[in-house]
């Protein structure tokens, strides 16, 4: 899992802080812009805000088969002034709700609810403190036979946390952030919704997927895991090993975030060290690259095996 999870983190963090890293430019003032699940009272007052993401798929398995379901989110979190003049702002902390082996069977009489109940609180780390709001919401997880060896799987996740009214900003710290779903049978075997068999194909043209884009995840070859998230990805999605790390836009390439990084001016350098604390990672990883890392970021082309 440790591979599925390496893509889901970059699924969180994608678009997270763009380039040039500053918080003070404009696309990073308005921020947390993918995959969010919002207040459902803010969501049905203001179209194209979800309160509910869904996720539907393909699961071939026996009745006694088990599946995990892992949610995964960003909480957006107020960053406040500290002793050292420190400009306050916003960052976000991950949140993970897993729900562990539920039968297929029992998934079939009814959907299995589990809670989702971040409290609203404050902490301080060395001088910085972080505040944050409540978040409460719940993931709905059921099944459907559709014949005796196939299974339609469904995940909902709600966003409940009460919404009085106010701004989009006051919105989105009640909202779940990049949230994506991991599912995984240790015993049995999803079905890619992208290339399905011939014979599924009408079953997977049937499943309805809301925010959400189920691919099959882990090692070429394996079926026990998917992942369901807010942006397209293929089948067995990967990182390329030359990434020396998160840069939070998978559109953009490498080496060209990285060569910008290192153009920055002193002035605008010391506005990333003040700001977010995963920014300040990427000025000091760049900083850090030797020629040869560099040079691993020009190109490399890959030899892949043709298509079926």
């Amino acid at each position: 899992m440790d591979h599925v999870r390496q893509i889901a983190q970059a699924v969180l963090y994608e678009g997270y802080l763009l380039w040039p890293y500053r918080e003070s430019s404009l696309k990073n003032r308005h921020r947390w812009t993918i995959g969010g699940v919002h207040p459902e009272a803010y969501g049905r007052a203001h179209d194209g805000n979800p309160w509910l993401m869904r996720t539907q798929c393909l699961l071939e398995a026996e009745p006694r088969d088990t599946v995990d379901v892992c949610v995964r989110f960003l909480h957006v979190v107020t960053r406040l002034p500290d002793d050292d003049g420190r400009a306050p702002g916003q960052e976000a902390e991950e949140r993970e709700v897993n729900v562990t082996g539920l039968v297929l069977d029992e998934l079939l009489r009814g959907p299995v609810i589990t809670k989702i109940d971040v409290p609203a609180g404050q902490r301080r780390q060395e001088t910085v403190s972080r505040s944050r709001r409540e978040l409460r919401g719940r993931i709905e997880a059921s099944a459907l036979r559709l014949r005796p060896d196939l299974f339609r799987i469904t995940v909902e996740v709600v966003n409940t946390t009460p919404w009085h009214g106010g701004t989009r900003d006051d919105a989105l710290q009640r909202t779940l952030v990049s949230a994506h779903t991991v599912l995984h049978a240790p015993s049995a075997r999803f079905v890619s919704l992208m290339d399905p068999p011939a014979e599924l194909r009408t079953y997977a043209a049937g499943c309805d997927n809301a925010g959400a884009w189920p691919v099959l995840a882990g090692p070429d070859g394996d079926r026990h895991t998917v992942l369901s998230a807010p942006i397209i990805l293929y089948d067995h999605p990967r990182i390329a090993p030359e990434s020396p790390g998160d840069l939070f836009d998978a559109t953009e390439i490498d080496q060209l975030l990285t060569l910008s990084v290192l153009a920055l001016s002193d002035q605008e350098r010391q506005e990333i060290r003040d700001g977010d604390p995963r920014a300040r990672e990427i000025l000091d990883r760049c900083a850090a690259l030797t020629p040869a890392e560099l040079m691993r970021l020009h190109g490399l082309m890959r030899k892949t095996e043709p298509l079926a």
